[in-house]
């Protein structure tokens, strides 16, 4: 649950009760006459005593106890500055007010009107984001969310309608992704999922694994046979959006394995700490379907979820195995622990077959995307050039940065199989991130597509304007990519 919104044009009065202040100035060697800011001897003091500039509070921002009481923090926004830059300076800020827990902050924006309606978007969506406190389950949890916003200084018509729903999307992703693996498993995955699509509108169906094996998902089978009981499922939303504009069909692809052991090529336990977040582009790709549908696009939108666990067992897949896909193709098993290109596999058939204007999916795919990037990018991947320039533009907007990686067809013949169509994937992975796009792509056909490998789903103390480990990230990207895609010709 987000917190209230109360804007009001008017600066914030020094008189006002607030406990809790954030004030956002433009980027100044020096404070303006025309306005005083709340604590602003405070501030001078506080930047004498450290021998700081004015103007370095874009980069670090400052907090401090003024005379009333009231805890205060301030930070400037550099327009010069990538958006990534902006949200990470406002969310630090941020988060130092709420190290004490407050039940409502008061967020003072100042600079002419573009400014002001800039800085309230920034601040307002930061706040939504880091304010509303992810499920934990201790008998006294250290925090509670925020019950109210005050903004003052500028006034949205639209009420903030987009940012909104971003939070929204991005706070279902983290917070499914945070559940562990006992409480989400895949059946109750399931449920959750149907609740959603209940409250939201969305057409739901759910293809049980033995109507999976009749289909002749076998990629799909191989993955989830292992786990007992078999409730694996590959789960179909549909949302129509508005039919009174223009508006694209859209496909999201999310891989939802909701506890991932690496099956018979058993991850050692260094590695298999933190599996239970292995579903997170499920996670993802529910939360863009929130978004969009919070913020009324008129895009029609599919949303294929492949929810199942990678358990070792007496039935599980194993190395050498050949098994076939729902499009024909016949795969040599390399690794059990490359099963996610498999069950997304049978999962991009299923959505392909509906020939969308677009595909993309979301997976935490590989290690060696970690390896190449880190965690403060995603890696993407895409069979047409101007679709990955769109994406690279969407990061850039959003503050949800990607790399594009090449998957030139020569890649192909590392996975070249004298006993299959095709191989899983190599025993060495030092370019896997790569071959599992090429693997990919076999499932798609001409369908315009972006593979997203999220290596940015998690990111020590946060990234860009969210301020938690699990970070969410594709929600506001694939919004902002699809705002633009859905205005193209």
């Amino acid at each position: 649950m987000l917190a209230t919104l109360i804007q009001n044009s008017s600066l914030l009065d020094p008189t006002t009760d607030a406990s809790h202040i954030l004030v956002i100035l433009p980027k100044l060697e020096k404070l303006p006459k025309k306005y005083t800011i709340p604590g602003e001897d405070t501030l001078k003091k506080l930047l004498e005593r450290r021998r700081l500039r004015l103007s370095k509070i874009s980069e670090t921002p400052v907090s401090a106890n003024l005379e009333n009481g009231a805890f205060c923090s301030w930070v400037m926004i550099d327009t010069n500055k990538q958006i990534f830059e902006q949200q990470t300076a406002v969310r630090k800020a941020i988060q130092q007010l709420l190290t004490e827990n407050p039940e409502e902050i008061h967020l003072a924006v100042y600079g002419n009107n573009n400014q002001k309606h800039h800085f309230s978007e920034v601040a307002v969506y930061t706040a939504w984001v880091n304010g509303a406190a992810l499920p934990v389950r201790k008998q006294k949890p250290e925090r509670s969310s925020l019950t109210h916003i005050h903004l003052y200084g500028h006034k949205d018509a639209g009420n903030f309608t987009l940012q909104r729903a971003l939070a929204e999307g991005n706070l279902l992703a983290r917070g499914l992704t945070i559940l562990p693996p006992n409480e989400l498993t895949p059946r109750t995955y399931c449920e959750q999922i149907k609740k959603l699509a209940k409250n939201e509108g969305w057409t739901y169906q759910e293809h049980a694994l033995n109507e999976l094996r009749q289909m002749g998902a076998g990629a799909f089978v191989a993955v989830a046979q292992g786990s007992d009981p078999e409730e694996a499922a590959i789960v179909h939303l549909h949302y129509t959006g508005s039919k009174e504009k223009p508006h694209k069909h859209i496909s999201l692809v999310g891989k939802g394995i909701c506890f991932d052991t690496g099956g018979h090529n058993l991850k050692p336990p260094r590695y298999m700490q933190g599996m239970h977040e292995d579903m997170n582009g499920s996670a993802v790709a529910l939360g863009i379907l929130l978004a969009a549908t919070r913020a009324d696009l008129s895009l029609e939108i599919d949303c294929w979820l492949a929810i199942a666990q990678n358990n070792i067992g007496p039935h599980a897949y194993k190395q050498n195995d050949v098994i076939t896909t729902l499009n024909g193709l016949t795969i040599e098993i390399v690794h059990t622990d490359a099963e996610g290109r498999l069950v997304l596999a049978d999962t991009l058939t299923l959505a392909e077959k509906q020939k969308p204007d677009i595909i993309i999916d979301f997976a935490t795919l590989t290690g060696s995307m970690h390896t190449a990037l880190g965690s403060r990018y995603c890696g993407i991947f895409s069979n047409q050039e101007n679709l990955a320039q769109k994406a690279i533009a969407a990061g850039k907007k959003s503050g949800e940065r990607i790399c594009v990686f090449p998957m030139d067809s020569d890649y192909d013949e590392s996975l070249e199989s004298k006993i299959a169509d095709i191989k899983q994937c190599e025993l060495g992975g030092e370019f896997d991130h790569i071959l599992a796009a090429r693997f990919l792509n076999r499932f798609v056909n001409d369908v315009p597509w972006i593979h997203m490998d999220l290596s940015a789903s998690s990111h020590k103390d946060g990234l860009g304007a969210v301020g938690s480990d699990v970070t969410g990230f594709g929600v506001s990207w694939a919004i902002e990519l699809l705002k633009e895609f859905n205005t193209s010709s």
